[in-house]
C-alpha cells in the first residue's frame, strides 16, 4: 500500500504547501540495500569510559570514520553515546551535553545510540536513577530528531562489554538501514555468546529457516529477506493459500509446506519437512496470525477462540515439539511476531491484544529454556504497518495510524523482516527473551 501523503509532501509543489501550512512532512526512511555503507558519514563516539575507548577502536576496525570529539559543522552519520559506567544523575551531563551541541549537524536518515547499563542491575538508588535516566533522554530525544533520524539504546548487563558480539550486532543493526522503523528502543544483550558474520550481508548463510504465514504480507517479506541474507526457506501457510505459498517459495527456492498451524499436530509436520528436506531446522519464524475485531460486549466464543488458537496456543505447541527434537539442536533461534496492540491494547482487539500480549509472555518464559539449548527467542512487535489488513482501515483511522509515531509515517513489511533477521542471526546469540517494536516510536504504549 502506497503511502500517497508522503509522496506529496516530498517533491514539487505540495512540498512547498506542506511547509507553509505546518502539515506533518514525512522524511524518506534510509532503508538497507546490500552492499550500501553502514552508515553515511562520521560517528562521533562520546564517553570517556574504557568502553568508549575500545568500542571505537573496534569501530575503526570496520573502517568506519570515527570521531571522539566534534568537528563543528562537520555532517554526522551518527552520534554514539557510550554511558555504561555511570553512578550518579550527575554523570550523565558530560557526556550528553556535548553531544547535544551535535544533533544540529546529524545527517538525514542519522542514528543516535545510546550503550547503558540496566536500572534492575544497579547496586544504589543513585546508579539505578542514572541508569533509568538513559531510557527517559533516549525515548525523548528520539522524538526530536528530524530527517528521518532514529534514536536507539543498547543495554547491557552487568559484566558485558560493549565490545561483546551481540553488543556489536545490536549497535550494526541501529547503524545500519535495516532500523529504519525502529525508533526510541532498547534492546538488553545479556549474553556474551554470538559471532559477527564474516559477510555482514549474508548473516543468515547456510541456515535453514521455516516461516508460518508466509504467502503475503509480513509473512512473505519475512521468506525474502531471510533469503536475501543467505537462508534456505520453509515456507507454511494454510492450503486456501497454496498458490501465493508456492509462488513465494519458488521465487526464494524453498520448499512449500501447505498446514494448518492450528492442528495439533503440526509441530512434527513441520519438524519432519524440515529434517527430510535440510537435515536440520535452525531458525523458527512464528509470523502466523488473524484477527476477528469486535467490541468485547458483542465478541463471541468463535471470534475469541480463533484468534487465541492460531495467534498464541499454535506457538505453543510447536515450540514443544522443537524443544523435544534431535533436529533444532544448534543455535536454535525462534522469533515470534507479535504487537504493539498487545503493549498498549486496542479498541476492539481484546481477542488480538491478549493473543499478542500472550506471544511477548511466553518469549520471557521460552528464553531460559532456549539458553539451555545455546539459541534464543525474541520478538517483533510491529505497529502500523503498510499491508492489504491497514489499507482496509477507514481513511481517517488509517491516517491516523499513520502519522501518529516519531517517524510520522506507517512501516513496511520489510522493516519487520529486517528486525526478524536481526534476531535469528548468530550475531544476536546474547540476545535472549526481548521484544523489538518496529513502530517508528509509536506515541501510545511504545
Amino acid at each position: 500500500m502506497t503511502d500517497k501523503y508522503a509522496q506529496l509532501v516530498n517533491q514539487g509543489p505540495g512540498r512547498n504547501v506542506a511547509k507553509k501550512l505546518g502539515l506533518p512532512q514525512p522524511a524518506v526512511l534510509r532503508r538497507y540495500e546490500p552492499g550500501q555503507p553502514l552508515i553515511n558519514g562520521p560517528i562521533l563516539v562520546q564517553g570517556s569510559t574504557a568502553g568508549a575507548d575500545a568500542l571505537s577502536a573496534e569501530l575503526l576496525s570496520w573502517d568506519l570514520d570515527v570521531r571522539r570529539h566534534a568537528v563543528p559543522r562537520e555532517k554526522l552519520g551518527a552520534i554514539i553515546l557510550v554511558l555504561d559506567e555511570v553512578a550518579h544523575p550527575e554523570d550523565l551531563e558530560k557526556p550528553i551535553l556535548p553531544a547535544a551541541a551535535s544533533l544540529r549537524d546529524l545527517a538525514a536518515g542519522g542514528r543516535v545510540v545510546t550503550v547503558s547499563r540496566p536500572a534492575s542491575d544497579a547496586d544504589s538508588p543513585a546508579a539505578a536513577a542514572a541508569r533509568q535516566g538513559v531510557d527517559g533522554f533516549l525515548r525523548s530525544l528520539a522524538k526530536e530528531l528530524r530527517g528521518g533520524a532514529t534514536g536507539n539504546g543498547i543495554i547491557l548487563r552487568d559484566g558485558i562489554e560493549p565490545t561483546s558480539p551481540s553488543a556489536l550486532a545490536a549497535l550494526r543493526f541501529f547503524l545500519s538501514g535495516r532500523s529504519a522503523f525502529v525508533d526510541g528502543q532498547f534492546v538488553t544483550v545479556s549474553g556474551t555468546s554470538g559471532e559477527l558474520a564474516g559477510d555482514p550481508d549474508k548473516p543468515l548463510a547456510g541456515k535453514i529457516a521455516v516461516v508460518t504465514g508466509a504467502a503475503r504480507g509480513i509473512g512473505a517479506a519475512i521468506a525474502r529477506t531471510l533469503h536475501r541474507d543467505g537462508a534456505t526457506l520453509v515456507l507454511v501457510d494454510v492450503p486456501a493459500a497454496g498458490d501465493q505459498l508456492a509462488a513465494v517459495a519458488n521465487e526464494v527456492r524453498g520448499t512449500a509446506l501447505q498446514l494448518d498451524i492450528s492442528r495439533e499436530d503440526a509441530g512434527q509436520r513441520i519438524v519432519e519437512h524440515a529434517a527430510q528436506r535440510h537435515g536440520r531446522l535452525d531458525i523458527m519464524v512464528h509470523n502466523a496470525g488473524i484477527t476477528r475485531d469486535k467490541l468485547l460486549a458483542n465478541m463471541d466464543q468463535p471470534r475469541w477462540n480463533s484468534v487465541i488458537s492460531i495467534n498464541i496456543a499454535a506457538q505453543l505447541r510447536i515450540n514443544e515439539a522443537l524443544l523435544s527434537s534431535k533436529h533444532f539442536r544448534e543455535s536454535p533461534r525462534i522469533v515470534s511476531v507479535a504487537s504493539t496492540s498487545g503493549i498498549a491494547g486496542n479498541r476492539g482487539q481484546t481477542n488480538y491484544a491478549a493473543s499478542k500480549a500472550g506471544v511477548m509472555g511466553m518469549v520471557r518464559a521460552t528464553a531460559p529454556h532456549m539458553a539451555a539449548l545455546g539459541g534464543s527467542i525474541n520478538a517483533v512487535a510491529p505497529g502500523f504497518i503498510e499491508t492489504e489488513m491497514t489499507a482496509r482501515i477507514p481513511f481517517a483511522l488509517r491516517e491516523i495510524g499513520r502519522r501518529l509515531n516519531s517517524l510520522q509515517q506507517g512501516g513496511l513489511p520489510l522493516d519487520v523482516a529486517e528486525a526478524v533477521s536481526f534476531l535469528a542471526s548468530d550475531a544476536a546469540a546474547g540476545i535472549n527473551g526481548e521484544v523489538l517494536r518496529v513502530c517508528g516510536q509509536n506515541m501510545v504504549g511504545a
